[in-house]
């Protein structure tokens, strides 16, 4: 098989008219369909039935991060309107959730529409009335950089955090290929029932189909699950351009993940782990790196509460690495007892590992995911995962009317058994 960084993104492509991507998600957020994939087999049911298609003593893992009220509009006094899309922290900060919880004054990398109308120390303001209370925002061009900006937000009451200020005065940022303005119901809807933490640009789309019932559901079938966070960035939305995907600078992401999660992920590799999303599944799959990284003596910490590397896991480094293949269990193990003894409850850092055909995957053995655009990295997971049949999967849900993208339908797939 070819080394990934030899794939050409023209051969992981599929037409999608513009009339398959869903504007609106389903009234109900189970009734949505699910395509199963076993072994070459596929069949169809909604997500109401998950629990019929998912073996006891499972684990599934979700991704509990929230999205951030991440688009700010400015008026200018000419009548001119900027937008910022807060896509990240400075790299002043240690992590993004520090970052989410500056009171009064952060810095930001963002995109700029209308840049070319905001010359750089011009400040621009902001007045909005929350629960009562007139909240001023200020925003400041600091600098320019490659694909970004770095912005300056400040506000008065400088007390609230950067999260609070954003939930009172940004708006949801749906997904570039949905073609209208958020609505007020987008609040609600592109959000899973179980956020938490505050970070994302764009949700984790596979959980949006998840209600209470369907937990209950699942628990009753002594399906077990527990989360991750990956804060998902706006580069989950960028397209492949180049014409081999080692051309092809693959966005980085911070995960976050608790002592309790690798312990239970440790009890549970002898059934069946199956990631609920592409986020949950790159998180997972990053921490048995991580720990073949601490068996190897290259993983260290930085000084401080939180365990925050620089570089994380890189790119390539997935495929690279030379030396005695390691169990999973082993790996795991190892990057506990390193927690331990740091005495870490969390893990951040951040990963950029990007799973394409040609990745052995160590950990999962199953995953849950909506149907994603022709030519982009998460349609390369997809082939990783089920090889080529993910082009008889797309074409049967293109065949079968099922709903595409992040409001649409799902799937869920299972590897080889």
């Amino acid at each position: 098989m070819k080394h990934p960084k030899e794939l050409s993104i023209l051969d992981y492509t599929y037409p999608l008219p513009e009339a398959r991507i869903a504007a609106f998600p389903l009234a109900e957020r189970d009734a949505s369909k699910l395509l199963i994939y076993d072994q070459g087999i596929i069949t169809t049911d909604t997500y109401r039935q998950l629990a019929d298609y998912i073996p006891e003593d499972s684990l599934l893992v979700f991704n509990n991060t929230k999205v951030v009220e991440a688009r700010l509009l400015f008026q200018k006094s000419t009548g001119g309107v900027i937008e910022v899309f807060c896509l990240e922290p400075h790299e002043q900060y240690a992590d993004i959730t520090s970052a989410m919880m500056q009171p009064g004054k952060v810095n930001w990398q963002c995109l700029v529409g209308g840049a070319s109308k905001w010359k750089p120390g011009q400040v621009l303001e902001k007045k909005i009335i929350h629960n009562g209370d007139e909240i001023i925002l200020n925003a400041s061009y600091i600098e320019k950089r490659l694909g970004c900006f770095i912005i300056e937000l400040s506000w008065t009451p400088t007390h609230l955090s950067f999260a609070e200020l954003l939930h009172a005065a940004g708006a949801i940022p749906l997904p570039p290929y949905i073609k209208r303005k958020a609505e007020s119901s987008d609040t609600e809807r592109y959000q899973t029932v179980y956020a938490k933490h505050d970070g994302s640009v764009a949700a984790p789309t596979a959980g949006l189909h998840f209600t209470e019932q369907l937990f209950q559901s699942l628990k009753g079938k002594n399906v077990r699950h527990d989360y991750v966070t990956l804060h998902v960035g706006a580069g989950t939305f960028k397209p492949v351009k180049a014409e081999k995907m080692v051309e092809h600078d693959m966005h980085a992401e911070w995960i976050d993940v608790s002592q309790s999660f690798i312990e239970t992920l440790v009890k549970s590799l002898s059934g069946n782990v199956i990631t609920v999303g592409t986020t949950s599944l790159r998180t997972v799959e990053s921490l048995y790196w991580i720990g073949r990284k601490v068996v190897s003596g290259e993983w260290s910490m930085v000084s401080g509460e939180w365990s925050v590397v620089s570089g994380g896991i890189s790119q390539w480094e997935v495929y690279e690495r030379e030396g005695k293949e390691i169990p999973a269990k082993e790996a795991l193990s190892a990057l506990l007892e390193w927690m331990k003894a740091n005495k870490l409850e969390r893990l951040v850092t951040k990963t950029q590992i990007l799973i394409a055909p040609g990745y052995q995957f160590r950990i999962i053995n199953g995953l849950i995911t909506n149907f994603h655009q022709p030519q982009s990295t998460l349609l390369l997971l997809v082939a990783a995962l089920i090889g080529e049949d993910w082009r008889k999967v797309y074409d049967y849900a293109m065949e079968n009317q099922f709903r595409f993208l992040s409001y649409g339908d799902g799937s869920l797939l299972w590897r080889e058994r």
